[in-house]
């Protein structure tokens, strides 16, 4: 009986690893785009701009992710901002993302030597020019370590969201627990492998495409 409650829910977890991968891809765009902008702020910024990045990664790094998110979904339709919570989770992952992000690429930035600005300066690129065809195609090659690792920090993060009701892997795992309790090992050991198999396959492939586009000499990390 427990069995065939199982398979007769494999397509639940199916749809709920769909929606996972979905806010996945959202919130690592969102956090990637914002985190470059940081980045290029905190490195060339006027120091005022350049101390308000300062403090925005520093509360969303200090911020515990669950919390975040609570405040995104449950606290912003206080000031009357009402949000689903597939969008609230894909900001609440996307912005926490972006604050390790912007440490990656301020990192890689900063392992590119100084003097290639300034010989784009001589050239007659203006700063905006040099840091778009100078700075940003070494600083992105230069990321890719760090910036796979937080691929799949934040993959395995998607899991947060079950917490304001978003129906990713989780919480179809404890739909499946609710109408089966005998089932909570198995669902759970399952949905543990499913992650698994996704972290370990997409760090194969990134770590593919990072010896690709490998810099020697250059290395740009972050710590979490």
């Amino acid at each position: 009986m427990a069995l065939d409650t199982l398979i007769e829910s494999l397509p639940s977890l199916f749809d709920g690893l769909g929606i996972t991968l979905l806010l996945t891809a959202f919130s690592i765009v969102l956090g990637t785009i914002v985190g470059i902008l940081l980045a290029t702020g905190r490195s060339y910024a006027s120091r005022p701009i350049a101390y308000l990045i300062l403090i925005y990664e520093k509360i969303l790094r200090g911020i515990p992710l669950l919390v975040l998110l609570f405040l995104i979904y449950f606290g912003l339709p206080q000031i009357g901002i009402n949000l689903d919570a597939f969008t609230a989770a894909i900001i609440g992952l996307g912005l926490r993302s972006s604050a390790y992000q912007a440490q990656i690429f301020r990192g890689a930035i900063n392992s590119i030597p100084e003097g290639q600005i300034h010989a784009a300066y001589s050239l007659g690129m203006n700063k905006l020019k040099a840091i778009r065809h100078v700075i940003m195609p070494q600083m992105l090659r230069l990321s890719i370590p760090g910036w796979s690792n937080e691929f799949t920090i934040l993959l395995k993060d998607t899991s947060f969201a079950f917490a304001i009701g978003v129906i990713e892997l989780m919480r179809q795992g404890r739909y499946i627990q609710v109408r089966d309790p005998d089932l909570v090992l198995v669902v759970y050991l399952l949905i543990a492998l499913i992650f698994f198999i996704l972290v370990f396959s997409t760090n194969k492939l990134l770590r593919y495409v990072e010896k690709k586009y490998q810099m020697a000499g250059y290395q740009a990390e972050v710590h979490r």
